[in-house]
């Protein structure tokens, strides 16, 4: 395959709203040693994006200040040391940035078969959610057969692979979210309940809705006084799992007399920053235990909400910004 020197990119010009991103054009990548290089079909759109677009969320050092965690394609070209991938395998990757162009460089580990029966624009909704979700409810969070999940922002990428998963594996999900026709897309993909957080206290629905038993585990991508109403809803040896905190505030209170009652853990995390190492343990066990779920499409599903070209990165920012979106936004190069 015959590469070009140059291609496409959205890059940021300076940090702050969304047109600060422009198109400009950069040499393609070479794929080192233990990197892929793959030939970009479809692009991931994820809050990461947007927090490093307003300078919240840099990129980890030798990494890309392209934005973009999240792609699908074709593989255009391998390093020394990759005897896994050959050129024109069908794949998607999670980045530690670059994603938002033609090419981009993955190391090998990252990289996974694009599903069958999934399109590469399908499959590029799936590698930043899917590791993040399964490392950290699955994993870390030990989400089990029969256990409840809550999820926070339950029509986010994020929120609904959680969801999506959690039926997957024999797990009851629940969720919030921000208006009652966001609710009601939760519940088409398979949450049992869900609050509009905006018209009613999860607290006590939740608690009615499970028989004042709680949750196992919660997925909190909002923090501030989420943290403490999450542990509220836990139940007896519940787990939660915060992985984001929305808007200026960081800081939480909590009651550590209820953590302590309720024997619960607060488990959190950060992706971005973990070695590839640790990210194809994760890769590893989405191949062996969460890809062969994929092909039959259900109840895991393609919930793509918009796809826009990437010369629209501008647009596209806002209205992700807007939290108008239900499941993925995709960038086509």
């Amino acid at each position: 395959m015959t590469l070009p020197d140059s291609m496409n990119v959205v890059e940021i010009s300076a940090f702050g709203p969304p047109g600060v991103l422009r198109m400009a054009r950069r040499p393609v990548p070479v794929a080192a040693a233990g990197e892929v290089l793959i030939r970009v079909e479809a692009i991931g759109v994820s809050r990461p994006d947007s927090l490093q677009r307003r300078g919240l969320h840099p990129p980890p050092p030798g990494a890309s200040d392209v934005p973009g965690l999240e792609v699908a394609g074709t593989v255009a070209a391998i390093g020394e040391r990759v005897p896994r991938w050959k050129i024109g395998d069908a794949v998607c990757a999670l980045l530690p940035g670059g994603g938002y162009a033609e090419y981009a460089v993955a190391p090998e580990q990252q990289v996974l078969p694009i599903p069958q029966n999934w399109s590469a624009l399908e499959a590029a909704t799936l590698p930043e959610n899917m590791f993040t979700v399964w490392e950290n409810v699955f994993r870390r969070a030990r989400l089990a057969d029969r256990e409840t999940l809550l999820v926070h922002g339950g029509t986010s990428g994020l929120g609904s692979l959680a969801i999506m998963l959690a039926r997957a594996f024999g797990a009851r999900a629940i969720a919030t979210a921000g208006s009652d026709l966001k609710c009601e897309a939760c519940r088409r993909i398979g949450a049992e309940f869900a609050v509009n957080y905006k018209t009613a206290d999860f607290v006590p629905s939740v608690m009615q809705h499970t028989g004042g038993r709680g949750v196992d585990v919660v997925l909190d991508i909002v923090g501030r006084d989420y943290v403490q109403r999450s542990i509220d809803v836990l139940a007896l040896d519940g787990r939660l799992v915060h992985l984001a905190t929305q808007g200026p505030e960081k800081h939480a209170t909590i009651d550590m007399s209820t953590l302590i009652k309720k024997r619960a853990t607060i488990i959190a995390s950060a992706l971005r920053w973990r070695p590839a190492e640790e990210k194809g343990w994760i890769a590893a066990g989405l191949l062996q235990h969460v890809w062969p779920k994929l092909p039959a499409r259900a109840p895991i599903v393609p919930l793509v909400d918009s796809v826009h070209p990437l010369k629209d990165a501008v647009r596209v920012h806002e209205y992700f910004d807007s939290g108008a979106h239900i499941g993925k936004i995709v960038l086509v190069p």
